[in-house]
């Protein structure tokens, strides 16, 4: 489908001009940024945390899943560690049981919160030789009485809490915070409140308790848990985040509280936006990408531009549709489909209803109407069982909404009409790529090749899936025998310096991202492929951390194309690093507006939700600010990863 990216829902990575929603031989963006943000959870909530990184294995939304496998093994061994969803459930239960539990600690001393005292055993009811306690006699207790009084209580609520009797404790509580404010009291009261679900309750003391420590993490992580309770799922994300912050990453279940807010956040603010969303198509760099994995074809005999019909006929505006696909442009992919609807709409298509079915659920599908695309093709095929590209495209649906064997049984069938039709076997090849069944996939692209070797897009998966096999050398030789075959291609130059700056041959791969940039505005003026000056543009800031240069070429390819979401994620990324957070966020809410899918979409929002809390946290707690200073988040190289 695309050259953009090789996972279904989520369309547009480079290094593959597939058949799978702008399929890549790497994750996708979002994928690839979260894959990321599991292994460097510190930097991802830091003010400029969500940033491109620089390492061996690279900067760029595809970048480490295009390395070998033996070179991704350190991440894969530390992704396996990531806890299974049964333990991370787990852990969720053992975290909600911890903030029911009081603070067994004394008042704080000396300005420090939660610093432990040894206090004696209490055999008997520890409150029973205190005096009446209440707000008209408290003010006639020394200031050493109140506060022995006060340690009294707690003992006494800990102990009423232990047998769970929790509105006594409460009572208790409220007393000890007569005689001494103390945030541990008010996050005792609150341990007690959480026990009986009284959500508003728990805000309230945590609350208070906060006012009193800003940095009472365990009163922080349980407002967080009353927010979350209640459905405030952005309040618990800014309370789970300065805990976080505070607690220096260190708790690895808090950290995955944070995850799991940020995706709340996003899931809630993602069905809003679907909901309101028009469904238009993607970008035309993305619609290029995904119309290009087919091999091109004469038009249906009837449709050439000769042809003596009436543009007001159906059989008309199907061939004005396919005039217009022609162009590659945003403008003419809009007449493509809107000629398309109008087709099915005026009928009398005789012969050309099954290839009318599949154009328009071809671009229904781009617009991301998924079930409407499905039954055009499923009447493509009804009508014109012989039609093996409406069972490709099905196929790659059916990957899309995550339906592994009708995608599997759709390539047989395709089969079983036509077996040497190349692109099954280059379709299916995406199939094996995408479930990391390399030698299935190089064997469909090496025969997608033997059946036709005059298309680019197999001989450049093939060269992909041998680096991701870890056969750099054969790789490297598919490359160099392709960029022969196809020396005017601007595509092959792009994809093979994507591999060379994997490998950090910085120069090379520059030499390359510019032939393909001069290609593209030679052979496409008005449809320019943009992925080669983003390619350029995160080489640049890789190997010499040129942020001026890698916006100016960020900043041309959105003049270009503005609704590329890859270059306008990666301008995001690379705001970011530098600490215009500001700017970064309306770049990633940006990102979200173009996405085409629910995932996409709860992707693209995550990473704004995570930006935007950065900034709450700030103006909330501007002392937090200066502890990130040394977790290694900061702008600039020092702070890169």
């Amino acid at each position: 489908m695309s050259a953009e990216r090789i996972v279904p829902s989520t369309p547009n990575t480079a290094l593959d001009t597939s058949s799978l929603s702008s399929q890549s031989s790497s994750l996708p963006l979002w994928d690839r940024l979260s894959t990321w943000a599991s292994e460097n959870k510190a930097m991802v909530y830091t003010i400029a945390g969500v940033a491109v990184v620089v390492t061996g294995a690279g900067i760029v939304y595809y970048r480490s899943d295009s390395r070998p496998d033996s070179q991704a093994a350190g991440a894969e061994a530390d992704t396996k560690k990531r806890a299974s969803k049964k333990e991370r459930r787990k852990a969720k239960k053992e975290k909600d049981k911890e903030q029911a539990q009081p603070d067994t600690k004394a008042p704080e001393q000396g300005g420090q919160p939660d610093v432990k005292q040894n206090i004696p055993r209490v055999e008997s009811d520890p409150s029973e030789d205190l005096p009446r306690i209440d707000p008209s006699t408290v003010e006639s207790f020394s200031d050493q009485e109140r506060k022995e009084y006060a340690t009294k209580l707690k003992v006494a609520g800990n102990k009423a809490y232990g047998d769970k009797s929790y509105n006594e404790a409460i009572e208790l509580y409220g007393k000890a915070i007569l005689c001494k404010p103390d945030p541990i009291f008010y996050s005792n009261r609150a341990a007690c409140y959480n026990a009986l679900g009284t959500w508003d309750k728990v805000v309230e003391d945590t609350s208070a308790a906060i006012a009193l420590d800003s940095e009472y993490v365990k009163a922080l992580n349980r407002r967080a848990n009353a927010y979350e309770n209640l459905e405030k799922f952005s309040e618990a994300l800014l309370d789970a985040t300065a805990s976080c912050i505070i607690d220096g990453f260190r708790n690895e279940q808090s950290v995955q509280g944070v995850e799991r807010l940020l995706k709340k956040v996003a899931e809630a603010k993602g069905k809003a936006i679907l909901e309101g969303k028009e469904k238009r198509l993607p970008s035309p760099t993305f619609v290029t990408n995904y119309l290009q994995s087919f091999r091109p074809r004469p038009r249906p005999e009837g449709l050439e531009e000769t042809a003596d019909i009436s543009e007001d006929s159906g059989k008309g505006q199907l061939r004005a549709g396919l005039a217009a696909m022609e162009k590659k442009t945003g403008e003419g992919y809009d007449a493509a489909s809107r000629a398309f609807d109008k087709a099915l709409e005026l009928r009398d298509l005789g012969e050309h209803e099954a290839f009318a079915y599949n154009m328009r659920g071809t671009f229904r599908y781009l617009r991301g109407e998924n079930a409407d695309a499905l039954r055009d093709l499923d009447k493509s095929v009804e009508l014109q069982p012989s039609l093996t590209q409406s069972y490709i495209k099905r196929a790659s649906m059916h990957l899309e909404l995550g339906n592994r064997e009708g995608a599997a049984e759709d390539f047989e069938k395709a089969m079983e009409h036509k077996q040497d039709d190349p692109d099954i076997y280059y379709h299916r090849a995406q199939l094996h790529f995408i479930l990391a069944e390399f030698a299935d996939a190089a064997k469909d692209y090496q025969k997608s090749i033997d059946l036709d070797q005059d298309f680019i897009f197999s001989h450049i998966q093939l060269g992909v899936t041998q680096y991701k096999m870890g056969s750099i050398a054969s790789s490297m030789a598919t490359f160099r025998r392709t960029m022969k075959k196809f020396d005017k291609m601007p595509d092959v130059y792009n994809y093979y310096g994507e591999l060379l700056l994997d490998q950090q041959k910085y120069s090379e791969a520059i030499e390359k991202f510019e032939t393909a940039i001069e290609m593209e505005k030679q052979t496409k003026p008005l449809g320019m492929n943009v992925l080669p000056l983003v390619n350029k543009a995160l080489a640049l800031f890789q190997w010499k951390q040129d942020f001026h240069e890698a916006e100016k070429l960020l900043q041309k390819a959105l003049i270009i194309d503005p609704e590329c979401d890859i270059a306008v994620a990666t301008m995001a990324q690379l705001l970011l690093q530098q600490g215009k957070v500001t700017e970064a966020l309306k770049y990633f809410e940006r990102a979200a507006e173009l996405s085409r899918t629910e995932g996409e979409i709860v992707n693209a929002l995550s990473y704004a939700e995570a930006t935007r809390t950065q900034l709450e946290v700030q103006e909330k707690y501007p002392q937090l600010a200066n502890r990130l200073q040394g977790m290694g988040g900061l702008p600039g190289p020092a702070g890169m990863r």
